[in-house]
């Protein structure tokens, strides 16, 4: 999909300049296409600088990174790119600094949690665009056939869903530890078991015993117990989980704010909760963000922090999280969505947002490591597979991928 819009806007009176900006698309059609929200940014960019051309291209996610890469490769990147990733352009010294480009109250308006996970060095090259957290969701009206509670702790979960289980519900506990999206659903065990992707400086600590010992119990205690439905993790893909929470086949599963809207309009009634770890709720969530970036081939620096620091702003930032349920990446608007009633349903993400942990997108290598995830870990829960074996042939990949950098 792709839409070209005009503009105007100038540096020091050198005349038109023309911002070419690759942009993702978040929706599930042409009535919610993303190319409707910066159709508008752009027009009204357009009416405050009149001498910046605007040239938009939108496409889905599963071709805008590689779009852009192969827009790079040809000598022809674009002026802005909002995409999955960032880390290969900032250390090829293809992107500008944010301080590059943008005005201070754009810059220190971010996330300090967001802001820290765009930077590379120590300079920020990612800015991050919009985020998403992660809560554990349950069908309360299963929940109250079963005459069970919400979890608070991994001990809850096995309880709950072998309570799930008697009762004949299809999936008690949805794992989806398949290619789509295993490193998402990984990082969230992770965290609530205490561990994560690095340690406490950076370095992939993939393998660490507290990460072991978080898939040995997924291993034992859900799996091998029978509790995570008739399709395998490793085969079961995040996409196949929702619509089966949807369809009113699961009990309990991790999700994120879109989910929540597509349930509650088949009827479900939705419960959440922050993620149950060892001996209590996880103190801290797993962040998503997606990230934009200035590109320094075309020398428009001026224009850009012009056109950034006009999209930042509280009004549009708030237009985008609200129409795909997403959540705003700076603080006046985080502080704007939290004070209005609108978006109550978006409060309980929106409160993990500041305490997430994001994969550690600042590492090239991350990559690598994230296609080695997805693509062995649901091993590591089959009845005979070896956690320790998987998780430390991931991190042995992860930590080669970072030495070649």
């Amino acid at each position: 999909m792709t839409a070209t819009l005009s503009g105007c806007g100038s540096e020091s009176g050198s005349g038109d300049v023309t911002l070419k900006l690759v942009a993702a698309d978040y929706g599930t059609g042409a009535e919610n296409s993303s190319e409707k929200y910066w159709d508008g940014v752009a027009q009204k960019f357009e009416a405050a600088n009149p001498s910046i051309d605007v040239d938009v291209d939108v496409y889905s996610w599963k071709d805008v990174d590689r779009k852009v890469a192969e827009m790079v490769k040809a000598g022809k990147a674009p002026d802005i790119a909002q995409i999955g990733a960032y880390a290969d352009y900032a250390k090829s010294d293809k992107l500008y600094t944010s301080d590059e480009m943008l005005s201070i109250r754009t810059e220190s308006n971010f996330l300090p949690s967001l802001s820290e996970a765009g930077q590379v060095g120590g300079n920020l090259y990612g800015l991050p665009f919009v985020a998403s957290t992660r809560l554990l969701f349950y069908n309360k009206g299963l929940f109250a056939k079963a005459g069970i509670d919400a979890p608070q702790t991994w001990d809850d979960i096995r309880s709950d869903a072998a309570a799930l289980k008697a009762r004949g519900v299809k999936y008690p506990f949805a794992l989806p530890l398949g290619q789509e999206e295993s490193q998402a659903e990984t990082l969230m065990w992770l965290l609530s078991g205490g561990g994560g992707y690095t340690d406490d400086v950076g370095n992939y600590d993939i393998d660490s015993p507290a990460n072991i010992a978080t898939f040995q119990w997924l291993r034992d205690d859900l799996v091998g117990k029978g509790l995570t439905g008739p399709v395998a993790p490793g085969k079961l893909d995040r996409a196949t989980a929702f619509k089966a929470f949807t369809d009113g086949d699961v009990g309990m599963l991790n999700g994120h704010p879109t989910l929540m809207q597509d349930a509650e309009k088949k009827g479900i009634d939705v419960g959440m909760v922050p993620l149950p770890g060892v001996e209590g709720p996880t103190k801290g969530s797993m962040g998503v963000a997606d990230w934009m970036m200035g590109f320094k081939q075309n020398d428009h620096r001026v224009e850009i922090g012009k056109f950034l620091d006009f999209a930042y702003n509280d009004e549009n930032v708030l237009a985008f999280a609200d129409e795909y349920d997403l959540l705003p990446v700076t603080g006046s608007a985080s502080a704007a969505m939290e004070a209005d009633d609108k978006h109550k349903a978006l409060h309980e993400f929106l409160a993990a947002l500041p305490n997430s942990q994001l994969y550690p997108f600042g590492k090239t290598s991350w990559a690598q490591a994230s296609e080695a995830i997805k693509e062995n870990i649901g091993s590591a829960v089959e009845p005979n597979g070896n956690p320790e074996s998987v998780l430390g042939s991931i991190a042995t990949r992860a930590r080669e991928a970072e030495s070649a950098e």
